[in-house]
């Protein structure tokens, strides 16, 4: 490549040029150029057997010059950096390097310049690495081409929204001239957006990624949107076929490694996880296996019906292991005769009293209701300053101490728990055997 300063009449406009269709705005720059004519050169090439050049890029430089000089009545040479002859695939991509650094040009206008460089032989990785792009983004924009020239038109003028357009070229062209005829007639309604998607493939589609099976042995068609992100499966019969098999291998796989239970959800239905306790494997812990319309499945493991839960929390507090059940009525008149002894026999043991109190508002029981300071702060200098005042250390001081004395995790930020009676009972066990003397610091807690 050599520079060199080329007359005005002997330049003209490649059509390599990927903007020798639009009319320039030339506003911007005809200042600089009437006070200091072209200083970047432009990009050119021999225009095959006569003595002119051809502009690859400068296009408006070009044109600002002989606005210039047709205003003046003079013209001076523009510097020219001359690339080789016969490579157009070097032309365009110059072009379009260009245009990218200065002004990022419309996807469709990319698409243009691409599909060119694609007939030159250019591969796809090629282009990517040559504009400094992804090859998922080049992979979108030669996808325009699945458009008929008329959505690609309006698509370019802001009239067709880019979903719609990535719906439409999943569509079959037939598809696509249906979809044109509503647009066109005042009387109908061209559907856009997710509403078009339910019209060319009559319903929801599911998405590929939601697939628990090997995508081969789905015989059906699949998809892919405008992005090459997403596929779909357009025959979900098929796929609920193979994501059953799935499913009900994975419940299987649940089972054979231990689990108590597996509890399939099915579509429309859902895991309400506020009605359940997280239970580890051998506490009897289970599997709830949700699926969804969309053909997502989501596993939640080990978790177990509050009801069951406290029936279970009850069982193991017991002493008596080997206890027979009992009827829910006999149960219930255990249950409320033995709170009456313990009540008429606590109302003689205050000390016993203040213990129980104690460890209920503590856990934040049933019968307490405790919450934490926040300790809310407008500013972050502030929680900063409050967080290493000698107020606040020596706080925490007490507070580990006390923590230290309950014999619960000494990192623990505090000791208001969740109101479980297993935490409740186990506090009140340690209250139970601490000294008064020990008692009389209650307070740090």
């Amino acid at each position: 490549m050599k520079l060199e300063h080329i007359e005005l009449e002997r330049l003209s406009i490649s059509p390599l040029n990927m903007r020798a269709k639009k009319a320039p705005d030339l506003a911007s720059i005809l200042p600089s150029v009437r006070e200091r004519g072209i200083l970047v050169p432009l990009l050119v090439r021999c225009a095959g057997e006569t003595e002119g050049y051809e502009i690859v890029a400068g296009r408006r430089r070009f044109l600002a010059a002989s606005a210039v000089a047709q205003e003046t009545g003079q013209s001076a040479p523009l510097p020219c950096a001359i690339m080789e002859a016969g490579d157009d695939a070097a032309a365009l991509e110059a072009s379009l390097i260009e245009n990218f650094a200065r002004l990022s040009p419309d996807e469709v206008t990319q698409w243009e310049t691409f599909a060119r460089l694609t007939r030159e032989g250019r591969s796809v990785e090629d282009i990517a690495a040559t504009f400094g792009i992804t090859e998922r983004l080049v992979r979108r924009i030669l996808a325009l081409g699945n458009l008929l020239p008329r959505i690609r038109s309006l698509y370019r003028q802001d009239k067709v929204d880019a979903a719609t357009v990535r719906h439409l070229t999943m569509a079959t062209k037939a598809q696509q001239k249906d979809w044109l005829a509503l647009y066109d007639s005042p009387d109908s309604y061209a559907p856009t957006g997710q509403r078009l998607k339910e019209w060319l493939f009559g319903g929801e589609l599911i998405a590929t990624k939601s697939a628990l099976f090997n995508l081969a042995s789905y015989t059906g068609p699949i998809v892919s949107d405008l992005f090459g992100e997403d596929s779909y499966f357009t025959d979900p019969d098929a796929f609920w076929v193979l994501q059953r098999e799935a499913v009900d291998a994975r419940c299987q796989a649940y089972l054979e490694d231990g689990w108590t239970g597996v509890e399939l959800i099915e579509p429309g239905q859902h895991f309400r996880q506020w009605e359940h306790e997280k239970r580890s494997k051998s506490r009897d812990g289970r599997v709830y296996i949700v699926l969804s319309a969309r053909g997502e499945v989501e596993s939640h493991e080990g978790w177990l019906p509050r009801r069951e839960a406290s029936r279970q929390e009850r069982s193991e507090s017991r002493t008596g292991a080997d206890r027979p059940e009992v009827t829910s009525a006999l149960r219930n008149y255990l249950d409320l005769h033995r709170h009456a002894a313990v009540r008429a026999r606590l109302l003689d043991r205050p000390a016993l009293v203040l213990r129980l109190m104690i460890a209920h508002a503590i856990t934040g029981s049933g019968l307490w209701s405790v919450k934490v300071d926040p300790q809310r702060s407008d500013r972050p200098e502030i929680a900063e300053s409050v967080a290493t005042s000698a107020g606040e250390l020596l706080f925490d001081e007490k507070r580990r101490a006390a923590i230290a004395l309950l014999g619960v995790d000494a990192e623990a930020s505090t000791l208001v728990g969740a109101g479980r009676r297993t935490q409740t009972t186990d506090l009140f066990q340690r209250l139970v055997g601490m000294p008064d003397e020990e008692m009389a610091r209650s307070p740090r807690w």
